[in-house]
C-alpha cells in the first residue's frame, strides 16, 4: 500500500523502486472512494490533480477532497499536483490539507517558484516541480537541488485519456543524466497517456513514479491493470 512509499528512494540501479500512482481525476466522480477501494490497496501513491479552470481549461478538486482522502486512507502517500495560476492564494490552503507532497508548475509565476518550493518544504512536505510538454528542462535547473520530485507532463495538462507524447521520454532521459552528473536525489515522475502497453518504455527511460488514470480506473478490474503494469516492470 502507499504507506510503504513514504521514504523517497532515488536508487538508480536496475532494482530501483518504481511507484505506481493511480490518478483520482479518472475515478468515478460519484463514488471516488469506491474507485480507490477497487484497487484493494494495490498501489503505491495516490495522485490528486487540482485544476483551477485558468492554468488549465478544467476544474477538478479542492482541499476538502484532500482532507477526506487523508481521513479515509490515513496511510496513503498523497501526491498532490497543483495546476493553478495563483500560488499565493491557493498553495497555502493545501499545506495542511493532508498531502504528502505538493508539486507546482514551473510555468506558474516563475518568479515565485523557488520561494513556493521552500514554503512547501518548510511545511514538512516533499516538494515537486512540474513542466508542461513545451517547457524545456533548462527552466527548472536552478531548483533541482531543492526538489524531491520532477514531474514531466507527457500530455497537455487538463484532461485525462490523452495519448502520451513520445518526445516526453527524451526529457526523462535528460533528467536522469542531470541527476547522475550532479549527484541529485529527486524522483522523476511522468503523467499522461501511460498504460500497461507502454509503461516499460517509460520506466526504461528512467521514470521512478508512474501516474495512470483512465488506464486504471476505467478498466473492468482496476487492480488487475496495476498487476499487469507491475508484471511488465
Amino acid at each position: 500500500m502507499a504507506g510503504e512509499a513514504q521514504v523517497i528512494n532515488t536508487n538508480t540501479n536496475i532494482n530501483r523502486k518504481v511507484y505506481i500512482a493511480p490518478s483520482v481525476l479518472s475515478a468515478d466522480p460519484l463514488n471516488i472512494s469506491g474507485s480507490i477501494d477497487s484497487l484493494h490497496n494495490n498501489f503505491d501513491w495516490l495522485h490528486l490533480d487540482i485544476m483551477d479552470g485558468h492554468f488549465v481549461r478544467n476544474l477538478s478538486f479542492g482541499t476538502d477532497l484532500a482532507r477526506a482522502l487523508r481521513k479515509r486512507y490515513p496511510d496513503i502517500y498523497l501526491d498532490t499536483h497543483l495546476m493553478i495560476d495563483d500560488l499565493k492564494v491557493i498553495l497555502p490552503l493545501f499545506l495542511d490539507s493532508g498531502s504528502s507532497s505538493i508539486t507546482i508548475h514551473a510555468e506558474t509565476e516563475p518568479q515565485l517558484l523557488h520561494a513556493s518550493l521552500m514554503q512547501i518544504k518548510k511545511a514538512g512536505l516533499n516538494a515537486g516541480v512540474a513542466i508542461c510538454p513545451p517547457t524545456p528542462i533548462e527552466s527548472i535547473k536552478y531548483v533541482m537541488d531543492l526538489v524531491d520530485l520532477v514531474l514531466v507532463m507527457s500530455v497537455t495538462p487538463g484532461f485525462g485519456g490523452q495519448k502520451l507524447i513520445p518526445n516526453s521520454l527524451d526529457k526523462v532521459r535528460e533528467l536522469v543524466s542531470i541527476r547522475e552528473v550532479n549527484k541529485l536525489k529527486f524522483l522523476i515522475e511522468m503523467d499522461g497517456g501511460i498504460k500497461a502497453n507502454n509503461v516499460s518504455e517509460v520506466v526504461n527511460a528512467g521514470c521512478d513514479v508512474v501516474v495512470a488514470g483512465s488506464a486504471i480506473f476505467e478498466a473492468e478490474n482496476p487492480s488487475e491493470v496495476v498487476n499487469k503494469m507491475r508484471s511488465v516492470l
